[in-house]
C-alpha cells in the first residue's frame, strides 16, 4: 500500500467520531466500493461490523505524495 497521511480534519474526525485508524486501513485495503469522485478524490466505502454494519467512507486525494486522507465518516446516505 502506498504512503498516506491524514489531514488535521481527518485526524479530528477519527477522534470526534471514535473511529479507529485500523478501520480506515481496512476500508482502503479491501473496500466494498472504490470510485473516483467528480472532485478527483478517491472514495472508499466499507461496512464496519463493529459498528453494526454502518458504512465507513474514506476520502483520499491521490494526487499528492504521500496520498492525503481528507476525511473519514459514517455515510448515512449509503445503506447497510
Amino acid at each position: 500500500m502506498p504512503d498516506f497521511s491524514f489531514t488535521t480534519h481527518a485526524k479530528y474526525m477519527l477522534s470526534e467520531r471514535n473511529i479507529p485508524e485500523e478501520w480506515v486501513w481496512r476500508t482502503m485495503a479491501n473496500p466494498s466500493r472504490k470510485q473516483k469522485g467528480k472532485d478527483g478524490n478517491m472514495h472508499y466505502t466499507k461496512p464496519i461490523r463493529e459498528r453494526d454494519g454502518r458504512i465507513l467512507h474514506v476520502v483520499v486525494n491521490p494526487n499528492l505524495d504521500p496520498q492525503l486522507i481528507v476525511t473519514v465518516f459514517f455515510d448515512r446516505r449509503l445503506s447497510k
